[in-house]
């Protein structure tokens, strides 16, 4: 009898693992912020490493007692296309690139093992990544592969064309990035690290999601490393994010062309940090913050169709700092330890961001 039980038993805790292998948690890798500087997402000023550090410490710092960071990524919000083209030289811009995306501000990260990007266009420069990507393409991603490799940043696409994407223009500015720095599948060269918005689901940027989900995000042959889930025009509830998450898992086959299912290792989803006049949870309680609610989706969705592992990459949250003139600030008193800081603590972020999941 009593080794009859030691054989239930035995077998009862094989299936209890089973189950949990079933659904494992996968890391979260990446937990990152866009940051739009103190003027609006425009960095079209020198800052005061000073002010910077006091308005942008809890990045560093998550006040924990543990001196670690509470984001691994800053993506430094925005580039202007066309002027990134011209190599424009004005007061607020040298070689195409704002001031304020200097040397200075990317080791202010780096130095704290946090990556840092740069994100060109956004919907304001829409119609600059239109006109930049008609008149030479390729000489646009060029001039970003140089900036990427000068200053040790990657470079994230954001061309918001809801309508009309000039896909094949998009393709040169990508093949001429990738000419000067490959794929990387170890991350270890900051500046080969290359990325793309794409809408919180699949019912914006249709023609984007079309394209790119087959040809630059698939796992076998990827160009490049990774999609983001922009936040949609307001906070979404719990539900609404995991529903417009679940979109890009699932794909929408019944568009003409269908768009494809992405694999939950190629994207992240995004949350605000601040929702009008207010710092949302996500800047200042994690308890009751989307990253909070939706954690076990994040890390554990399954594949449907593209993909082999469960669980997204992680979280971007919108936006560092001043992010509008209608908007609060993410500075004191407003700063996110206690939300984005918490989460970094209780997800074990890891510092610097590790090798990304590639199936």
């Amino acid at each position: 009898m009593a080794r009859r039980w030691m054989v239930l038993l035995t077998l009862g805790a094989a299936l209890v693992l089973a189950g949990r292998s079933a659904n494992a948690q996968t890391q979260i890798e990446i937990y990152g912020a866009w940051h739009c500087g103190s003027d609006y997402c425009t960095w079209a000023s020198v800052r005061d490493m000073t002010d910077f550090d006091t308005k942008n410490h809890w990045m560093i710092d998550r006040g924990d007692g543990s001196g670690l960071p509470s984001v691994n990524l800053v993506v430094l919000s925005f580039v202007q296309p066309l002027k990134l083209l011209n190599k424009t030289n004005d007061s607020q811009t040298v070689n195409g690139v704002p001031i304020g995306m200097n040397s200075v501000v990317v080791s202010y990260f780096t130095s704290h093992n946090i990556r840092v990007m740069l994100s060109m266009g956004g919907i304001t420069y829409t119609t600059y990544w239109d006109q930049a990507l008609s008149q030479n393409a390729t000489q646009l991603g060029l001039n970003a592969a140089a900036v990427a490799k000068s200053l040790g940043v990657g470079f994230e696409i954001d061309y918001e064309n809801s309508s009309s994407p000039n896909i094949s223009g998009l393709q040169a500015f990508i093949n001429a990035y990738r000419s000067q720095l490959p794929y990387d599948a170890t991350g270890a060269n900051p500046a080969a690290r290359l990325t793309i918005d794409l809408a919180a689901g699949d019912r914006y940027l249709i023609g984007l999601c079309q394209y790119a989900t087959p040809n630059w995000l698939n796992t076998s042959t990827p160009v490049l490393d990774y999609a983001n889930a922009m936040v949609p025009n307001k906070q979404p509830s719990t539900s609404g994010a995991e529903s417009n998450w679940q979109e890009h898992v699932d794909g929408k086959p019944q568009y003409n062309p269908p768009i494809g299912p992405l694999a939950p290792a190629k994207f992240a989803g995004s949350v605000y940090l601040v929702t009008g006049n207010n710092p949302a949870p996500e800047c200042v309680n994690f308890s009751s913050s989307l990253q909070n609610s939706t954690g076990s989706y994040v890390e554990t969705v399954a594949p449907n169709g593209a993909g082999t592992t469960r669980g997204m990459l992680g979280y971007m949250f919108w936006a560092a700092e001043c992010q509008g003139t209608r908007s609060v600030c993410t500075t004191p008193p407003n700063t996110c330890e206690g939300g984005t800081g918490v989460g970094a603590k209780t997800y074990n972020i890891a510092f610097p961001m590790p090798a990304l999941r590639q199936n």
